[in-house]
C-alpha cells in the first residue's frame, strides 16, 4: 500500500464541489469516506490571477493503485467534475485536485512529485502540515510541522472555515 497525499481545491460553487471531490475520491480509491484522511477546510485568495475565493485542503489516503494511476485518476475526477480541459493554469476551477505526495517518491511524471507548491502555498503546506506533521519531506528532510512553523505566515492569508460535508 502505498501513502499518497492530495490537494483539493475549488473557488467555483466552493461547497458543492468539495463534498463532490471527496465523494469521488472516495469512490475512486474503493474507500469509505471514514477512510479518508482530512485536514480542515481552509479558505484563501487566489494565488497568480484574480478570482474569486478558494476553499483548499488536503486529503491522505492509503492505496494500491500506482503513481502513473493515480496522477490518470485525479485528472479524470476533475474533468467529470466539470472541469476545462483548456483551462488556464491560473484561472477559476471547479474541481483542482494534485498529488504532492506518493510515498516518498521523487520524480518528475507523470506529476512532479513531492510537488514544488507544498512549501511554496500556505494552502497546501498548512492543511498537510496538520494530517501529516511528523512525515518528512524527502527532498528538504524536514518534517511538515517544521516547515510549517518555518514559513512566513504572513506571506499568504489564510483562514479554517466549518467543513462543508
Amino acid at each position: 500500500m502505498a501513502q499518497i497525499y492530495i490537494s483539493l481545491g475549488s473557488n467555483i460553487e466552493r461547497e458543492h464541489n468539495v463534498k463532490q471531490g471527496l465523494i469521488a475520491l472516495a469512490h475512486a480509491f474503493d474507500l469509505d469516506f471514514a477512510q479518508l484522511t482530512l485536514s480542515s477546510l481552509f479558505e484563501c485568495e487566489a494565488i497568480g490571477f484574480n478570482g474569486p475565493l478558494f476553499y483548499n485542503m488536503v486529503i491522505g489516503i492509503e492505496c494500491q493503485q500506482s503513481v502513473v494511476q493515480v496522477a490518470s485518476m485525479l485528472r479524470e475526477i476533475e474533468f467529470t467534475h466539470g472541469r476545462d480541459h483548456s483551462a488556464k493554469k491560473f484561472s477559476p476551477r471547479t474541481l483542482d485536485l494534485d498529488l504532492l505526495l506518493y510515498d516518498d517518491l521523487i520524480i518528475e511524471q507523470p506529476a512532479q512529485l513531492p510537488r514544488d507548491e507544498i512549501t511554496k502555498n500556505a494552502f497546501v503546506l498548512w492543511p498537510l502540515s496538520q494530517i501529516a506533521p511528523e512525515l518528512i519531506h524527502p527532498i528538504l528532510k524536514q518534517s511538515y510541522a517544521d516547515l510549517w512553523q518555518n514559513y512566513d505566515h504572513a506571506s499568504q492569508q489564510l483562514s479554517i472555515v466549518d467543513n462543508c460535508w
